[in-house]
């Protein structure tokens, strides 16, 4: 019996939605008292509800609230900066500011402009007091997955190392782009990892030591003479400011970035940094915390919701669905910076025994209908009551 009922609920989801006055789109159809589902059209108007009023966890989808936020607050073309200096004792100084994009390719041509501009140095100290030590985000584990890479005031390729091991059983990179320093040969084999890309750092300390690796070896190769030693250290009144790196990419392209490839750790950055530009450094999780909170209260009136971190790997996070669609409403001039395929603009979510998706269906350009689908429950039929969504948003243009 159990077989023929799955068979009838997949077939009845397919079926046109028939949304005359009094009928239910079938989408609703395995929406338990664990989920919710939404649908709006372009105007707002409810099409469907079912719990819309539940909080619930909305695992990475909660990401659009990080970004919707930072966007607000600091402006689409807001961009990260990093500072050098120099200091009375010819030490190289570095302070971060939480740039989420410092990668290999941005730290090699780093150590070029510094390299026009001394031509020698004692010590790298690093300054990465712009954030608290110790940052811990709830819902985050201390394994080597990317998804637990911690945040930091100063990283560098989102706190991962992409490696494999040769013939003889060597370390290698496998970028081009990122040499095998030290520093990761030595974690990768106290860790007894063979290959992939894996975060080897816990804490922010940990990760910007491994940024001054990486800059220390560019410098190195640009021909600027150093000392050879790395250290942590506050940026003081004395030190002489020789360059300021902005971002190459506005804070508008660091959200596309974040949204598409659903990253924690660059979704945690911006929320960090939020709370910093917002509230003062040192930025703190309860600083990101409150800033979401209030751009949520004040701009979108939403009260209803709990975030303890920015990027959705909480279980902790609640929002309800109606609570999303306000979000969604909010995020609607933005909306390209989703993922898109065809008519679809999403951001999915997912944890153990979680699927969450939301954003919008354009049936018409300039003419978005909103959706959000929240199963918190294992065995959900989320690709089937996606297709029901797009079905019915075309049923509802057609009037069928």
């Amino acid at each position: 019996m159990k077989w023929f009922l799955s068979i009838l609920s997949a077939v009845l989801l397919l079926q046109p939605s028939g949304l005359r006055a009094g009928e239910t789109p079938p989408c609703t159809l395995h929406i338990t008292h664990t989920d919710a589902l939404l649908m709006a059209d372009p105007d707002g108007r409810i099409i469907c509800v079912k719990n819309g009023s539940k909080g619930l966890i909305p695992a990475s989808t909660i990401k659009v609230l990080t970004a919707l936020t930072a966007i607000k607050r600091l402006g689409p073309s807001y961009r990260f900066r990093t500072e050098f200096y120099t200091d009375p004792f010819q030490n190289l100084k570095v302070k971060g500011y939480g740039d989420p994009l410092l990668t290999s390719e941005i730290i090699h041509d780093l150590a070029g402009s510094i390299g026009d501009r001394i031509n020698r140095f004692r010590s790298l100290i690093l300054d990465n007091t712009y954030f608290v030590p110790h940052l811990n985000i709830p819902g985050c584990g201390r394994s080597t997955n990317p998804y637990d890479a911690p945040v930091g005031a100063l990283c560098a390729n989102f706190n991962t190392a992409f490696f494999r091991r040769d013939r003889k059983g060597d370390v290698v990179s496998s970028e081009m782009q990122t040499p095998m320093i030290p520093f990761v040969r030595k974690r990768v084999r106290s860790l007894g990892l063979k290959g992939g890309r894996h975060t080897l750092v816990h804490d922010s300390r940990e990760a910007a030591l491994y940024f001054g690796e990486l800059l220390l070896h560019f410098l190195n190769k640009r021909g600027v003479k150093t000392g050879g030693s790395i250290s942590l250290g506050p940026v003081g009144p004395d030190d002489r400011l020789i360059y300021t790196y902005e971002s190459a990419f506005t804070l508008e392209t660091v959200i596309q970035k974040m949204l598409k490839s659903s990253s924690n750790f660059m979704a945690n950055q911006i929320f960090i940094s939020l709370g910093a530009r917002t509230y003062g450094p040192p930025g703190t999780l309860a600083k990101g915390v409150s800033a979401v909170m209030d751009y949520a209260r004040a701009g979108l009136h939403l009260k209803d919701l709990t975030i303890v971190e920015g990027s959705g790997i909480s279980r902790e996070n609640r929002i309800s669905a109606n609570g999303m669609l306000t979000v969604l409403k909010g995020f609607r001039p933005y909306r390209d910076l989703l993922r898109r395929k065809d008519a679809l603009l999403y951001k999915t979510g997912s944890l153990k025994e979680i699927r969450t998706e939301v954003g919008y269906v354009e049936s018409r350009p300039s003419r978005p209908y909103y959706f959000v689908v929240f199963f918190n429950r294992p065995g959900s039929p989320m690709n089937a009551t996606i297709r029901c969504v797009k079905k019915t948003v075309i049923d509802y243009e057609t009037g069928r």
